[in-house]
């Protein structure tokens, strides 16, 4: 594989990494959806990276930024996605480091994430990287 880079992408780069992001979700929430959400969500303190093999878009992650009572400034990784092809090559780990520095530069005093309950290999990633569970994330529908 060649060289990694990652990009900042903004509102106007929606379409490009759309089609991660919904392979991510598994074609759960239509496209149209999905960009109206995107479009709001560049409005709040979100930022969105895309990873790069060469000029190929190869993986897509969010970045949200806060303060919270508990931990201080923070930055949390959102819908991070690898195309399953280039996965298990070290990526990963090169792809969080990169956040790590990058949030630090921010004056992020820690990263905080979630993840699916079922997404078993991404848990183990997690634990490897340093996280850990502090807790469980409730969501309940209006």
């Amino acid at each position: 594989m060649s060289a990694m880079t990652i990009s900042r992408l903004f509102k106007e780069d929606i379409n490009i990494f759309l089609p991660l992001v919904h392979e991510l979700m598994g074609n759960t929430v239509s496209n149209t959806i999905l960009k109206q959400r995107f479009e709001a969500m560049f409005e709040h303190h979100y930022e969105c990276h895309g990873v790069y093999n060469d000029d190929r878009l190869i993986g897509v992650f969010g970045l949200w930024f806060s303060i919270r009572h508990y931990c201080g400034k923070t930055c949390e990784p959102d819908h991070v996605y690898i195309l399953p092809e280039y996965r298990s090559k070290g990526l990963g780990k090169e792809v969080f480091e990169w956040i790590f520095n990058y949030a630090r530069k921010k004056g992020c005093e820690t990263s905080e994430l979630n993840s699916y309950v079922n997404n078993y290999p991404s848990h183990k990633f997690y634990l490897n990287a340093g996280y850990e569970i502090w807790a469980h994330h409730f969501l309940k529908k209006l």
